[in-house]
């Protein structure tokens, strides 16, 4: 199915993104506030505008209502990314991608509610894998007991039920009205949200210290990640025309494993930006994992 390309391309993008966040924390904002990520994520968007403008020119010209609960869609989601920020700056990847997962359980709720969306019994089976999956991801079997991270898992809701909301709406225009009308307005909320923050004196003075560090590689690799961000969200968002929200979801929140994979890769090429484990165990461990996922996945697109 066409659509579930577009879903993967989600979490694929997004676990290439959260790699290059993490890099951006400890080498550019480790003594900078994460917050001014979102700035590079707003201005993105805003590049995008006069393009869909040209060649979407009705984008512009929706009823006032529709246009504030559309923005109101963007805020909420640079509200989940900022959360998600604050957790990745005293996380591991790897330990923060799982807590992704909770946007499916939101968003299956929300969509029940909002939009009368049902799934069957196979669909439900199906999303119950492919977030056991990245359940057993983020499973460690260290001797030491950790204790409850109650700071991480309060941020991670939070960013779940944020996306939630935001997807349920962008879900909702993007069908009643225009895809890229509804992409327009979501912009120009991330933009607003923006612009906001730079209304904030220190986080703008921080936001020019950063920028004076390194200009040309800080714009290069942050401008790269967005571009990741940015095709990871719009393709994710254009399967929501096509499929329950919760199952697109569901297949967002296989991030985590794409994390790892991709973890893997840099460390063994390039140890120096990320480590993962590479145990028999822990590859073994993660293999079950991909098998569940893909077993959920032909259920849910059967």
């Amino acid at each position: 199915m066409s659509w579930l390309i577009f879903a993967f391309s989600g979490p694929v993008l997004w676990a290439i993104s959260t790699h290059l966040d993490k890099y951006l924390v400890e080498r550019y904002f480790k003594h900078s506030d994460v917050v001014l990520l979102l700035l590079f994520t707003a201005f993105m968007g805003v590049a995008f505008l006069p393009i869909i403008a040209f060649f979407e020119p009705a984008a512009i010209d929706l009823p006032a209502g529709s246009i504030a609960l559309i923005i109101v869609s963007g805020v909420l989601y640079m509200a989940g990314l900022l959360f998600y920020l604050r957790a990745i700056q005293f996380e591991e990847a790897s330990v923060v991608a799982p807590f992704f997962q909770a946007a499916p359980l939101f968003g299956y709720v929300l969509a029940y509610i909002v939009l009368g969306e049902t799934l069957s019994a196979r669909q439900l089976a199906g999303g119950g894998l492919i977030i056991a999956g990245t359940l057993i991801v983020s499973i460690r079997f260290d001797r030491n007991v950790s204790r409850f991270k109650a700071r991480l898992v309060l941020l991670m809701l939070a960013c779940g039920l944020a996306m939630a909301l935001s997807g349920l709406i962008f879900k909702l225009f993007a069908l009643r009205v225009d895809f890229w009308a509804t992409t327009f307005w979501l912009f120009v909320g991330e933009a607003m949200f923006g612009v906001a923050l730079l209304l904030i004196a220190s986080y703008r003075r921080q936001f020019i210290a950063v920028l004076r560090q390194d200009t040309a590689a800080l714009l290069a690799i942050s401008g790269s990640n967005e571009l990741f961000n940015l095709g990871g969200t719009v393709g994710s968002r254009y399967a929501l025309l096509f499929a329950p929200l919760s199952i697109v979801q569901a297949i967002g929140s296989t991030t985590a494993l794409f994390v790892f994979a991709f973890g893997v890769v840099l460390s063994v090429f390039y140890p120096r930006v990320a480590r993962e484990r590479l145990s028999v165990r822990e590859l073994a461990q993660k293999a079950v994992a991909a098998v569940a996922v893909a077993i959920g996945v032909a259920l849910v697109t059967r």
